[in-house]
């Protein structure tokens, strides 16, 4: 297997994104693209991320591969690549992943694969009554607004509206989002959907926005919410997030 990146951003940033919620992971590797998907170790959040090969200027996959990888120790590496940098990833008979880094020099390095379970990871097939669509920047706003009061946030979702609010000790926050040119709210019901959701997770999870401006959102009442990262031809990063549901 040999994968070379002329544009390393995009692998860079989504591993550093998905390495705050996973330690480690199994890559895919078929002759659609690398793909990944794995539970936090809270089994609270499901991460679902796929690197096209469109994005690759070589994209040697002679048979699929899986690798496990520990990705922290990969995110350390790939934060010494710069933005001129060709990237080119390939696996080693010794069992390793070598990645090299070339623009004025060449640097190279190697990480051990790692030995993982064969059970692979299933994505949920969930229905969703309500489709968000909105900037980036609109969700993270809204989730750094209620972190200042509280480790949960309620979304509260209907025609046109969505409410975000969040209750502290003392504290409250409330913010509306409706729809307009910048947000889309899709929705067949004239129900009101009410979800918990942690913001620990959350905040991880809104980094997202570095990938592409534009985020999906989609949930239900007590039920899980996915958000969705899309750059078209690209990649696309998901993540399922389980609800907090009240105890009292």
């Amino acid at each position: 297997m040999k994968l070379v990146l002329a544009e390393p951003r995009y692998f860079k940033d989504s591993i550093s994104i998905i390495s705050d919620l996973v330690t480690e992971a199994k890559f895919k590797v078929t002759p659609d693209g690398l793909e990944l998907v794995a539970m936090d170790p809270a089994n609270v959040a499901m991460v679902i991320f796929k690197l096209l090969s469109s994005s690759f200027t070589t994209y040697e996959v002679p048979q699929p591969e899986e690798l496990a990888i520990n990705l922290n120790n990969l995110k350390q590496i790939l934060r010494r690549a710069k933005g001129d940098d060709v990237l080119s990833l390939e696996t080693t008979e010794d069992s390793k992943l070598k990645i090299q880094m070339k623009s004025n020099t060449t640097r190279s390095f190697s990480i051990p694969t790692l030995e993982m379970d064969d059970k692979d990871q299933r994505v949920p097939d969930l229905q969703f009554p309500i489709d968000i669509h909105t900037t980036a920047a609109v969700l993270q706003e809204a989730i750094e607004d209620v972190s200042v009061v509280a480790e949960s946030v309620t979304f509260l979702g209907e025609k046109g509206l969505l409410s975000v609010k969040a209750e502290g000790d003392l504290s409250k926050a409330f913010i509306e989002i409706k729809a307009d040119d910048v947000t889309a709210i899709k929705t067949e019901s004239d129900e009101k959907f009410k979800s918990k959701y942690s913001l620990e997770y959350l905040k991880k999870m809104i980094s997202g926005g570095k990938l592409t401006d534009v985020v999906s959102l989609q949930f239900n009442t007590d039920y899980p919410m996915k958000l969705e990262y899309k750059v078209v031809d690209r990649l696309s990063l998901s993540f399922i997030l389980a609800p907090r549901v009240d105890n009292d």
